[in-house]
């Protein structure tokens, strides 16, 4: 199964849209993850109008993507538990932190930072930021990530560039 993994999007604060590199990823994918901060339900609603979603709301989200969204989403994909937070603190100690607050988790997806990240904690727990597609603030450029799960593991991962249109 290949999932799409965004984050931070930002629409129409950072971008006025999806950029077209996201939508046609989405279109390619069997679910799209989405770690929070999407800012318009607009933007939750194109998205599903791309695929099914599994996503959670960020701290830029309002009521009305709150009333929609958890704040942590969960869910087994192809015998891979997956867990999905838009917010995991500092960098500093973050294995150790998710390693006790996802117990029964094999990979945490999340957002926040705008960072692309990858790695994987003591107790086994691989966390994935996919960054930012609309805003990469310090960062060399806007990415996402594609991730691919078949028979309880991770088969690919890679970390896509975003040029915005």
């Amino acid at each position: 199964m290949r999932l799409l993994l965004v984050a931070d999007t930002h629409v129409p604060k950072r971008a006025r849209t999806i950029p077209d590199a996201v939508r046609r990823a989405a279109s390619e994918v069997d679910l799209i993850v989405h770690a929070g901060d999407w800012v318009s339900e607009a933007v939750l609603d194109e998205f599903l109008a791309l695929g099914p979603v599994l996503g959670v709301w960020g701290n830029n989200d309002g009521a009305d993507l709150r009333a929609r969204l958890p704040e942590i989403a969960r869910a087994e994909i192809e015998g891979v538990r997956v867990a999905v937070v838009h917010e995991t603190g500092a960098a500093t100690g973050r294995e150790r932190r998710m390693d006790a607050a996802f117990p029964d988790t094999d990979v945490l997806v999340f957002g926040h930072s705008h960072i692309p990240w990858d790695t994987t904690t003591p107790a086994g727990l691989r966390l994935l930021n996919p960054g930012s597609p609309t805003d990469r603030r310090r960062q060399p450029r806007c990415t996402m990530m594609t991730l691919t799960l078949a028979e309880g593991t991770i088969r690919d991962l890679a970390l896509h560039e975003v040029v915005r249109d």
